[in-house]
């Protein structure tokens, strides 16, 4: 029960690492709403672990405000923003991603986490101080391949560069409000994702995907729900604007 009374919003959490988080969070106590542009997907996790849920586009700002209004009506409060929902192109020479992909990239990867940054921000700050003085918790979703970028994913690896830079600069600007700023590095995983990164689902490139990550497998959604767990616990109340790697060694 290391999230016990905690209320938090989990975006994309209708799938694959999203849902992965919502179940850890809900298992360890919290309160969890569900949001998703997938109704259906929002829907189906939630059922499945007693949680609420939203459709939301987190690319809309509208979407985004109804999301942060109905976590304070629906689960009390706002302790915990998991920005999770992001998209990716297929791998191609970056000259020919489409203006309208490279779009979508900004607004479901980067857009997306400043409009719930500017709708979630101030109900944090308004929260009473907990352990250590602090007050509330935000985890973006980055990637390996901010880090370590793979070729034929130049915008999306960039995009995840901006999500780790991003969290570093607000972690340090909302520090003194007590609000920790975190993220996840996570390699290719299991999840929707997964197809599109590779380009193709075949048993050959996934062979080619595994050789680059020493520990031999895929990250999992229980892989990426356990660490976010334990960044947003009280245990990890001296931990602010890390980025840290779930990535079985693919970024050694």
């Amino acid at each position: 029960m290391r999230l016990k009374d905690k209320c938090a919003i989990v975006t994309g959490g209708g799938s694959g690492f999203g849902e992965g988080i919502v179940r850890k969070f809900v298992a360890e106590g919290a309160r969890v709403l569900v949001a998703d542009r997938d109704e259906a997907a929002a829907r189906r996790v939630a059922e499945a672990t007693g949680s609420a849920w939203i459709r939301t586009d987190v690319a809309v700002a509208a979407d985004v405000h109804a999301m942060a209004e109905a976590a304070v009506q629906r689960l009390g409060g706002i302790h915990i923003l998991i920005n999770n929902a992001g998209v990716t192109h297929l791998p191609q020479p970056l000259e020919q991603v489409s203006e309208a992909d490279f779009d979508r990239i900004v607004a479901v990867n980067m857009k997306a986490i400043y409009l719930a940054m500017r709708e979630v921000v101030p109900r944090l700050q308004a929260n009473a101080p907990g352990v250590k003085g602090i007050r509330g918790v935000v985890l973006n979703m980055a990637s390996t391949a901010g880090v370590s970028p793979r070729p034929r994913l130049s915008w999306y690896n960039a995009s995840k560069g901006w999500v780790i830079t991003a969290t570093r600069a607000n972690a340090v600007e909302l520090a003194p409000f007590g609000i920790r700023v975190v993220a996840l590095n996570p390699v290719a995983g299991e999840t929707p994702l997964l197809k599109s990164f590779m380009g193709e689902d075949t048993p050959e490139m996934r062979a080619k995907f595994l050789s680059t990550i020493p520990l031999g497998r895929f990250s999992t959604p229980e892989d990426l729900g356990n660490a976010a767990c334990y960044l947003c616990s009280d245990e990890a109340s001296m931990i602010t604007g890390v980025a840290m790697e779930v990535d079985g060694g693919r970024c050694i």
